[in-house]
């Protein structure tokens, strides 16, 4: 029986050895996907693809003992590749600026989940700590209290590291966070038409800026007014008006990768 046993469990050694060399080859491969893509300007969001990948495997273990454990194992591989995506892509955070309801939450989202990177919305992080809604906040101690709270927010994040953060849209206002900002990562400015933006944001009742205001003259005037600091701060731009998620995704990764291949190239 010890002989036995011994022999099954020289099998799985066996078996790991293999896992591993093929997950190495696996890993090698992804990254070679991503330089070529890279290299040819082809789209890096590619969803459908991962989905063939995934089917094939349902296929192969349909019917068998553990087929369920095998595709629980192939959906970590698989979000550990888009990982390895990332990485490939970009060695730093990615931070969203631009006004209410340009898609920064949107975006931010979609990325995270594509790419499995963290996702930080920043508002959501300081209502947590401070116990209340922007909203209240705003109420209760002002604007200024809450713009001390972004800054003190963007401090407190410096010790992230290949996350997407989603800034509050008065965030860039400041130039000590503008600083903060490029020190942590690369400053994506969404835009998108007044118009838009009201579509988006008329049924909200937690935009304290808007109260009262809710009109396309209104949101147009404010966005001008802040045009200089966003250009300021912004390492990219991207129009989010008339465009799927996926769409605005793809030309923020394309835009991204381009930026960091002329970067190196004049080093």
């Amino acid at each position: 029986m010890e002989r036995e046993l011994t022999g099954l469990r020289e099998i799985i050694g066996d078996c790991d050895k293999e896992i591993v060399q093929a997950l190495k080859t696996r890993m090698e491969c992804i990254e070679g996907i991503i330089q070529y893509k890279r290299n040819h300007g082809l789209p890096v969001l590619q969803p459908e693809q991962e989905k063939k990948q995934l089917d094939r495997i349902c296929k192969e273990v349909e019917g068998t003992p553990f087929g369920e454990e095998i595709i629980h194992i192939f959906e970590r591989i698989m979000e550990n590749s888009r990982k390895i995506q990332a990485k490939a892509l970009f060695d730093r955070n990615i931070l969203l600026i631009g006004f209410m309801g340009a898609g920064k939450s949107t975006v931010s989202a979609c990325l995270g989940k594509m790419l499995a990177m963290e996702t930080i919305e920043m508002d959501r992080f300081i209502e947590e700590k401070e116990g209340m809604k922007i909203s209240q906040i705003f109420d209760v101690h002002g604007e200024e209290y809450f713009r001390n709270c972004e800054s003190n927010t963007l401090i407190e994040l410096r010790s992230k590291n290949h996350a997407v953060i989603s800034c509050g849209g008065g965030v860039p206002l400041r130039p000590h966070n503008v600083e903060l900002m490029k020190k942590n990562g690369y400053v994506i400015w969404l835009t998108a038409k007044p118009e838009a933006i009201l579509e988006r944001v008329k049924d909200s009742t937690e935009r304290p800026l808007l109260n009262g205001h809710m009109n396309v003259s209104y949101i147009s005037s404010l966005m001008e007014s802040r045009r200089e600091k966003y250009s300021a701060a912004a390492d990219l731009i991207i129009d989010t008006t008339g465009k799927e998620i996926v769409e605005i995704c793809e030309e923020l990764l394309q835009k991204l990768s381009a930026m960091q291949k002329n970067k190196k190239e004049d080093e």
